[in-house]
């Protein structure tokens, strides 16, 4: 499967429609927007489940979120033929017939609509900036003193509810209450993402401005070295590689069996259980998670610790090495680079000082923000709606409504309230049967990346804007393809320096355990899960993502290279090419290997 070329702008026109992929609208206004695959989040076909509570969950939050900062931005969130789509949306923009009038005075008087747009712009930016300014100069105060103590009142409440203990009833109560929650967890989630993404971005940009823009990745460099849950549990699993390595039983069994088989061969040796009750004690803290961008539709690492295992089996392949004391020399070096600047900006009028050590601040508590909110509300948060659609599906398998219990990811929330008001007299086997069979009949077709029609006019350059830009790896228009060069592929600069290393593709975290120590990681995308993937691969390569991406934050937590956005490297190279991943110029190739002339000529001579 390989994804078409991006059209180009042309405002208004409604992008061509695939015979494989065909759309049926809910509402005929949304055949006139844009909407934007997600694949940085959501690559895969999803069920219905996510359907129809994740729809909920994404746009309503993020719109109030955007009300509360004045952001002239909108979100839509649309399954189509199991694929998420995303649209983005002005508000208060001018009638279409406005626009249309704009277009065609862009034909003859191209200065005169740049200079209105600019206007626009500044006018725009001025007041969300209003708003939003409080919110950075204070975003660590916010995050300590009002978002994570409700956060954690949140995850209290889920952990503390007995789901075997309640009655069926009793359980959709539950479910109808942790919606709420859920989506009240998502507006904070905005609330964090929509300031953080915009002060590193503020950051990025002002440092360029006052310390020269050849070196395009220096201003991350005093935004490394923060620690989060993400790289704590890192460490963890990295110490349990180690303490297998004292077992030579345990270690035995990991070394020569897969990863989804060695849990069992561990049961029943003294070293194999403790082993295991460590393992346990590691998936109670760190496991609540899947392997996409949330913990709902996946299988949770408690579930199934099969990627754990074999994160551990790749680690104790690996020489002694202290990622805490790494951790800590990153954030000696940060303060160095701090030091410099500041020893830089001497000379500088006080009030470019002043807005230097405003924005520093402010990125540096969003670069932990960054992976810390994932970890708490993408994560853990969202596996605990999946717990409770399990116990509830555990309950309709139970009667055969269904045949087992993550069946009930196939049907959607009304459904799950309409099985349980008539429990033995709903079969839901069937229904699930049909659904299972969409979402593998659509696995097979690779999504168009953009459906609906090209908006009227581009978005305004402006600061918000932009730092959308350096997460998803472009504007939100599909004029941003990169023409491909033979062995070579162009992409965003994300984490500097360049290594070489064997190709190797994955796809899901279900393939992690091809991926060897030293190979090249190439993905669609990374999201958190896969983190413990970064300490075993010696570079990362994606086809989605700006520098601020997944991807390029803990490229650059791991000094690794990383070069992502390059649209096509899954379908472009192939396991076991070596690649060169330049991570400053944003460029991986192939390189072409000598060819041992004697060792063929031999092997030619004993063909023939």
């Amino acid at each position: 499967m390989t994804r078409s070329a991006h059209p180009p702008f042309a405002p208004g026109q409604p992008l061509p429609v695939s015979p494989t992929f065909p759309l049926q609208w809910r509402r005929p206004a949304q055949a006139r927007q844009l909407w934007i695959q997600d694949r940085m989040h959501y690559p895969d076909p999803l069920p219905p489940l996510y359907a129809s509570a994740g729809e909920g969950l994404i746009a309503p939050p993020f719109n109030k979120a955007a009300a509360r900062y004045v952001l002239p931005l909108r979100l839509s969130a649309l399954c189509v033929n199991t694929y998420l789509y995303l649209s983005f949306t002005p508000e208060g923009a001018p009638p279409d017939f406005v626009l249309k009038a704009m277009n065609g005075l862009s034909q003859i008087a191209p200065g005169v609509v740049n200079k209105l747009m600019s206007k626009a712009a500044a006018d725009m930016a001025k007041k969300y900036m209003a708003e939003l300014e409080p919110v950075l100069a204070r975003l660590g105060e916010h995050w300590t003193g009002e978002w994570w103590p409700e956060l954690k009142s949140h995850l209290a409440y889920w952990e503390n509810f007995d789901l075997r203990g309640a009655t069926t009833q009793g359980l959709i109560a539950h479910l109808d209450e942790s919606l709420k929650r859920l989506a009240r967890t998502w507006e904070i989630h905005w609330l964090i993402v929509l300031p953080s993404f915009l002060a590193i971005s503020l950051f990025e940009e002002l440092y360029r401005d006052l310390f020269g823009r050849e070196d395009t990745l220096g201003a991350y460099r005093l935004l490394q070295g923060f620690d989060n849950k993400f790289l704590e549990a890192d460490r963890a699993l990295w110490q349990l590689s180690r303490q297998a390595l004292t077992m030579p039983r345990a270690r035995g069994v990991l070394a020569s069996r897969a990863a989804a088989d060695a849990i069992p061969a561990l049961v029943g040796s003294p070293e194999g259980d403790i082993l295991l009750s460590e393992l346990r004690r590691y998936l109670n803290e760190y496991g609540q998670r899947g392997s996409r961008g949330d913990g709902l539709c996946d299988v949770s690492w408690i579930e199934d610790p099969t990627p754990v295992v074999k994160s551990l089996k790749d680690y104790m392949t690996q020489p002694d090495r202290d990622l805490e004391a790494e951790l800590k020399a990153q954030a000696a070096e940060r303060e160095q680079w701090v030091a410099q600047a500041r020893e830089r900006l001497k000379g500088y009028p006080p009030p470019t000082v002043d807005r230097f050590e405003t924005l520093l601040k402010a990125a540096q508590t969003a670069a932990f923000l960054h992976e810390e909110h994932n970890y708490w509300i993408d994560q853990r948060s969202q596996y605990q709606l999946r717990r409770i659609i399990l116990e509830i599906g555990r309950r309709f398998a139970n009667v055969g409504a269904i045949a087992k219990p993550d069946d009930a990811f196939y049907l959607t929330l009304d459904e799950l309230r309409e099985t349980v008001g008539a429990l033995l007299n709903h079969d839901r086997r069937a229904l699930v049967q049909e659904r299972q069979a969409e979402i593998e009949r659509f696995g097979t077709v690779t999504p168009p990346p953009f459906i609906g029609a090209m908006p009227l006019m581009k978005p305004p350059d402006e600061p918000f804007g932009r730092s959308l830009g350096k997460v998803f790896g472009g504007p939100p228009l599909p004029t941003n393809h990169r023409a491909a060069e033979p062995g070579l592929l162009r992409g965003n600069a994300a984490s500097p320096g360049v290594a070489r290393g064997r190709a190797r593709i994955i796809r899901s975290l279900a393939e992690a355990d091809q991926l060897k120590p030293g190979e090249v990681l190439v993905a669609e995308s990374t999201l958190p899960p896969w983190t413990p993937l970064f300490a075993t691969t010696c570079a990362v390569v994606t086809e989605v993502g700006g520098v601020l991406s997944h991807a390029a934050v803990v490229a650059r937590e791991y000094r690794i290279p990383a070069v992502v956005g390059t649209d096509y490297a899954t379908s472009t190279f192939h396991d076991g090419q070596l690649l060169e991943v330049d991570g400053d110029a944003g460029t991986v190739r192939v390189v072409v290997e000598e060819v041992d002339i004697e060792e063929t000529e031999h092997e030619l001579a004993l063909v023939g």
